[in-house]
């Protein structure tokens, strides 16, 4: 997640929100109208409010920097709420093909990514500890405000492998194919404790 845990230090957010202008041709017709630009994250876990859609790829610019495409839809579920202890968290489920280059081949190809995390809601650092195990910190604004779309693009960037591999692809044949098999040192011609022998058997 950009500008994420570094040490101890909880998830932030260092990046502008997306610029909807310029994705107003695609962006209605296949984003969920119930996600919000911005929401009061508190409000949101005092509702239990759930958000479920699609989100085009090119609509996480930070993500597009990393792919080799930007083609493709990204399928979410955004549910807050609070568990038994109390903590206040977003679960986030996300399923996404994203194309990215084989570090094998380097050549473009498809990875399905698939995210399901739960993020525990803090408003400051000193709360990072008490949150339960298995519960990643998200840092929220002093004004409470929390961007959907940045949550969902920073866990995908999060769940990207450090080097993608396209699991059916193949070394080149000239990585592959086995060495010459090397004659010994002893069995050479010009070996000369070779030569001896011979002329020790004639």
């Amino acid at each position: 997640m950009a500008g994420g845990v570094t040490g101890f230090a909880p998830r932030r957010r260092k990046t502008g929100p997306v610029d909807f202008n310029s994705l107003k041709t695609y962006y209605f017709p296949v984003m969920s109208a119930t996600l919000p630009e911005s929401v009061d994250a508190w409000r949101m876990v005092s509702a239990r409010r759930s958000f479920q859609g699609s989100l085009p790829i090119a609509a996480m610019p930070r993500l597009c920097e990393v792919l080799a495409d930007d083609a493709g839809l990204a399928t979410y579920e955004l549910d807050f709420g609070r568990d038994e202890y109390g903590t206040a968290y977003v679960d986030v489920r996300v399923q996404a093909p994203l194309w990215l280059v084989c570090q094998r081949t380097l050549e473009p190809f498809v990875m399905p990514v698939t995210v399901d995390s739960r993020l525990g809601l803090i408003r400051s650092e000193r709360e990072e500890s008490a949150l339960p195990a298995g519960c990643e910190p998200l840092l929220v604004a002093e004004d409470d405000k929390l961007n959907p779309i940045d949550v969902i693009e920073d866990e995908l960037l999060l769940a990207l492998p450090l080097v993608p591999v396209n699991p059916d692809s193949e070394l080149p044949e000239e990585v592959t194919r086995p060495p010459a098999e090397e004659v010994p040192a002893q069995e050479r011609s010009d070996n000369p404790f070779a030569v001896l022998r011979e002329l020790k058997k004639n």
